[in-house]
């Protein structure tokens, strides 16, 4: 497994932007699917966006295509998750998960490594 903090996180308003990063550590960082997930106030986790081992592939939940973009950056061991044209509605918790077999997946059962999560508000 890797371990994975998450940073970035915030009060932002609505139409707004915010970058949220996600750190490990590990040795076989570039080995593992990289993805975000958030958890509203009183919902369940959701899938947010997911990246491949190399960066080549990205998958991103209906409510936020066009609006985030996730990246990577093996040699710092890091990802990250642009968001834009925030809305209220994407207000939650944003978790860090990796994966450390596979392809690039939208279920959490998949991940095998979660960080502790950084909270962002959209205020509208």
């Amino acid at each position: 497994q890797v371990q994975l903090v998450e940073s970035g996180g915030g009060l932002v308003q609505a139409g707004g932007s915010l970058r949220l990063s996600c750190a490990a550590s590990g040795r076989t960082f570039s080995n593992y699917v990289m993805g975000w997930f958030r958890q509203a106030p009183g919902k369940e986790r959701e899938f947010v966006a997911t990246i491949s081992q190399s960066g080549s592939s990205t998958y991103y939940a209906d409510s936020v295509k066009g609006r985030f973009t996730i990246s990577r950056d093996n040699a710092k061991k890091m990802v990250d998750l642009q968001m834009s044209s925030l809305k209220p509605e994407d207000t939650a918790v944003y978790y860090c998960a990796g994966a450390g077999r596979g392809y690039i997946a939208t279920i959490q059962t998949a991940y095998d490594s979660w960080g502790q999560g950084t909270a962002v508000t959209v205020s509208s």
